[in-house]
């Protein structure tokens, strides 16, 4: 079995067919990359997946601008100082892309990697992409001290909260006829069952 080789030179030109190739952090960090698909570094290895489907994206998108009007146009909407989609998470060891990313009550613009407030992600298929979600980025957030951590599940139709509570986390499970409030965002409403009938509405690339 052929072995991948590592990259040696400070910067150079990444692509789907460099998935499984090792890298430092740092040489992550320079490098240029081939668009199209969503590059992560884990535990020491180039990691190259597809950009999310639509089942993730459109749902995604409704949560971004029901931020954005909330931070717009509530009378405490100042409490959110940004939301963008598709970043990346900045951990000692790990380059995690997150489907959406928050930051609140800064009261300013945040820096470039500066470790957001809330991290969201739409749970994929697969008993592979559940364990990661649940289990392994859920861990390194928690590491990073992440104030919320919100899993969308269409499949089981919930969402899944670990929150920062009293300097230890504790975790809600709400269904899709839940509504979910947040002191981090005063006033701003999550309505689960709206984004989970988006989500629904889509079939997955690849299915049958």
């Amino acid at each position: 079995m052929a072995v991948a080789e590592p990259i040696r030179s400070r910067r150079v030109l990444l692509g789907p067919a460099s998935a499984g190739v090792p890298l430092t952090p740092r040489q992550f960090d320079s490098a240029d990359y081939e668009e199209g698909w969503r590059y992560e570094l884990i535990n020491g290895v180039l990691v190259v997946s597809p950009i999310p489907s639509l089942a993730e994206r459109d749902p995604n998108e409704e949560l971004g601008h029901l931020l954005r009007s909330y931070q717009e146009s509530h009378p405490q909407g100042s409490s959110l100082d940004l939301t963008v989609a598709e970043h990346m998470v900045i951990t000692r060891r790990q380059r995690r892309r997150a489907d959406r990313l928050l930051w609140a009550g800064l009261g300013r613009a945040p820096h470039p990697d500066e470790k957001p407030t809330v991290v969201v992600e739409w749970v994929s298929k697969g008993k592979r992409s559940h364990l990661r979600d649940f289990e392994e980025k859920r861990r390194e957030y928690q590491e990073l001290r992440i104030a919320e951590y919100w899993l969308f599940n269409r499949f089981v139709r919930t969402l899944t909260v670990f929150a920062l509570v009293g300097g230890r986390y504790r975790k809600r499970v709400l269904g899709e006829h839940d509504t979910y409030r947040t002191p981090l965002l005063p006033g701003f409403e999550v309505p689960i069952g709206r984004l989970l009938r988006l989500a629904n509405r889509w079939k997955d690339e690849g299915d049958d």
